[in-house]
């Protein structure tokens, strides 16, 4: 099997799994929901593309640090616009914009700091 097929296949099954999670229990379609996942498989995939070079490595992890405070911030701010009674679309919005902005902010600042 190739290389990208299997975290392709993983994902559908995670997603099915949540489907099937969410008749049992909210908590447990969450937890499914949100376990860290594509994380390792998208390692997987760096490493070998890579061929385990250390710094290919290094880098992808920081950006996996950088890219889950944008998924903190769009979790937060579905939560908000759910409370607000916001509608499916509205709120999936809102938490992509939440998303977008924090990246964005988070990235600019970066590119700031490495200048001054």
């Amino acid at each position: 099997m190739s290389k990208t097929l299997v975290p392709v296949i993983v994902s559908i099954v995670v997603i099915v799994a949540v489907a099937i999670a969410r008749h049992y229990s909210r908590a447990l379609a969450a937890v499914t929901a949100t376990m860290p996942l594509q994380v390792p498989l998208s390692l997987w995939i760096v490493y070998s593309t890579e061929e385990g070079n250390q710094q290919a490595m290094v880098g992808y992890s920081e950006a996996l640090i950088i890219g889950i405070v944008g998924t903190a911030a769009c979790t937060v701010a579905i939560w908000l616009a759910a409370r607000a009674g916001l509608r499916l679309g509205a709120t999936i919005a809102v938490g992509y914009a939440a998303w977008g902005l924090t990246l964005g902010a988070v990235y600019g600042a970066r590119a700031l700091l490495r200048v001054a």
